[in-house]
């Protein structure tokens, strides 16, 4: 069975607190969550444990994510790792949207058009949880963002397209193949 590994983390600090977007590496991580599908369930790890959850996805024949390309393996390329994330198998399905559209997406205007629903936060919220020192509230808004993405991914394999909604309103199909 392929183990495919749903992927989201937030940050302890913003882009302007740490110089710019050029400095992602600098962000450090508060709280990642995975989901495995071997393993059939989530798991929450603190910056503690980020050699553990650089692990699993380095072991995983699939990650899938949304912008984490370009953000959360930049993120966590800041910790000292041997593993380069780039060399994992992975689906960012940003990017993939962005090839079919030529624009970026938000994920919550995906998950708005296409189910109904929206993130529970956002990720200047889950920063400030964090100087709060609400990490609870962190890996809850990062597990529902994980299953935002499993849905996202999942949906075009049984239904064949995704939707949005265009800047005047209109539901539009993204006809994605991953």
């Amino acid at each position: 069975m392929k183990n495919i590994v749903y992927f989201d983390l937030e940050t302890q600090k913003s882009a302007d607190e740490v110089g710019g977007w050029d400095k992602i590496r600098d962000m450090r991580m508060s709280v990642g969550v995975t989901y495995s599908t071997a393993r059939g369930g989530y798991r929450i790890y603190g910056e503690r444990e980020v050699e553990q959850l650089i692990e699993e996805l380095w072991r995983a024949d699939l990650v899938v994510g949304y912008n984490i390309l370009r953000f959360d393996y930049e993120v966590l390329h800041g910790y000292a790792t041997i593993k380069d994330l780039t060399q994992v198998p992975t689906l960012d399905m940003l990017v993939e949207v962005q090839k079919v559209l030529t624009h970026r997406l938000p994920m919550d205007a995906i998950a708005e058009a296409t189910f109904g629903i929206n993130k529970t936060a956002e990720g200047l919220q889950a920063i400030r949880w964090f100087k709060e020192g609400k990490l609870m509230e962190i890996a809850e808004y990062c597990c529902y963002d994980v299953k935002i993405t499993k849905l996202i991914h999942e949906h075009p394999v049984k239904q064949g397209q995704l939707f949005y909604k265009n800047r005047f309103g209109a539901k539009l199909p993204i006809a994605v193949k991953w």
